[in-house]
């Protein structure tokens, strides 16, 4: 079953810059998750590199390299496509986990899936 859950403002993501954490369920477990604006575009993944399962920020809720054009692991150097979480460079086995989100009348909205939930409280 597919749900909308409100993340928060869309004036809270700026291009390139300080990611929005959430927590989610992720087979049986609870994960970090972060949502980021890149291109004038919403983009939310698992905070778990592919490389090592392990969070990703370099400072809290800090993805972007200087550039602003990619997301680095910062215990490897594993490097992402913003955009689709693709591989792009470095230790990494594949991409990252996205999570589908919408943005709508001002908020953004992240999709529910049968394998990502919200976390309850």
């Amino acid at each position: 079953m597919d749900a909308q859950v409100p993340l928060c403002n869309s004036a809270d993501l700026v291009d390139s810059g300080e990611a929005v954490p959430f927590d989610v369920v992720y087979g049986g477990q609870t994960c970090r998750a972060f949502a980021i604006r890149f291109d004038g575009q919403v983009h939310a993944y698992l905070n778990r590199c592919a490389h090592v399962a392990m969070e990703m920020d370099w400072q809290p809720n800090r993805f972007f390299d200087d550039s602003g054009r990619w997301l680095l692991c910062s215990t490897h150097g594993a490097v992402y496509r913003p955009d689709t979480g693709a591989c792009a460079g470095g230790p990494c086995r594949g991409g990252l986990v996205a999570i589908a989100l919408t943005e709508r009348d001002g908020v953004v909205h992240w999709h529910t899936a049968h394998n990502l939930h919200p976390l309850e409280f």
